[in-house]
């Protein structure tokens, strides 16, 4: 036999890289181990090729997945995790909400929700406001239809509330500062109240925000109220939209947005425009924004003596019976 007709030898570097099948034969190591493979750059092309074949395996992994509908798992988040609140409403048709739509049909924004009247609203500051509370003021005028910005002239809230409702006003909100800032926001719904008093922080005006105020345009603005869930969130929620005109002008494409996370009421205004095709829409912030903290709900109108709360704000930050996981509104 010449050396041509000889058989092939295989060489094998480690006894444990030889598998026996079970027909008694062997087989070469799996396409896993490069190591019996001498050249470096094949052996680097191999490993290359593999990589490439496990990531295409894992998205089919993921589109299947998905075809399935397999829930997928969500970070827990304070939101997810919050508290069960008893008042909170799922839907106000329900049967166990009757109760409910009737407190609604029967309380002092009933009138309103009925379009029985137009919102009338007086805005004011604290005695000697600074320039960015007044220019602040100024800029709920153009975003709140039918309303008026006047300085109190060192003039009591209960002083204001009598002028008012003689005026036919429906509504008051004083804006107070602190260090130059609008710091607290009261609003007072008229003649029998309630009265709501705010934290106010963030506030961005909007040269700050570097829009131009021209951009707002006359025209009512529609509104829009999200994630107010329980009983006193509710309450809170049509407090705010009976400031506004119960009419938008959709016409104008303007939107107003109070957004309630974790007791936060993010204030937003924008301006809407849609494609040629009428499917995507785009928004543009017009200013000014701010964020809202209920500090106080009372009954009636503005009395910080004798006036009778409905909730209050429990100022005790370390207090046994809180929790970062309970929420208001």
């Amino acid at each position: 036999m010449s050396e041509s007709d000889e058989e092939p030898k295989i060489e094998v570097k480690d006894e444990k890289d030889i598998k026996p099948s079970t027909s008694g034969s062997i087989t070469f190591p799996t396409e896993a181990k490069f190591s019996n493979i001498k050249n470096k750059h094949v052996r680097g092309q191999q490993f290359q090729k593999y990589k490439r074949e496990q990531k295409k395996a894992k998205k089919e992994a993921k589109k299947q997945r998905e075809r399935e509908n397999v829930p997928k798992q969500t970070p827990h988040t304070i939101d997810s995790l919050r508290v069960k609140d008893e008042t909170t409403i799922t839907s106000l048709e329900s049967d166990e909400n009757a109760i409910i739509r009737e407190d609604l049909e029967n309380d002092e924004f009933s009138d309103y929700y009925k379009h029985s009247y137009e919102p009338k609203v007086l805005i004011t500051y604290a005695d000697n406001p600074m320039k960015k509370t007044r220019i602040f003021g100024r800029e709920l005028t153009r975003i709140i239809p039918n309303s008026t910005s006047l300085y109190r002239n060192r003039s009591g809230v209960k002083k204001i509330v009598k002028s008012a409702i003689a005026k036919e006003y429906t509504d008051i909100l004083v804006i107070n500062e602190n260090r130059k800032e609008p710091d607290g926001l009261l609003l007072i719904h008229l003649p029998n109240g309630p009265t709501a008093h705010f934290k106010v922080s963030n506030v961005r005006i909007t040269t700050e925000l570097r829009k131009n105020h021209k951009d707002i345009t006359a025209h009512r603005p529609e509104v829009i109220l999200n994630n107010f869930i329980t009983r006193l969130g509710l309450g809170v929620g049509r407090m705010l939209g009976a400031i506004f005109h119960y009419d938008p002008e959709f016409v104008g494409q303007r939107a107003v947005t109070f957004h309630n996370q974790r007791d936060f009421i993010f204030f937003r205004h924008y301006r809407y425009g849609f494609d040629a095709e009428g499917k995507k829409a785009k928004l543009k912030e017009l200013g000014p924004r701010f964020t809202l903290k209920l500090r106080s709900l009372q009954k009636g109108t503005f009395d910080s003596k004798y006036g009778q709360f409905e909730w209050i704000k429990d100022g005790r930050r370390h207090s046994m019976e809180t929790s970062r996981r309970k929420f208001d509104l």
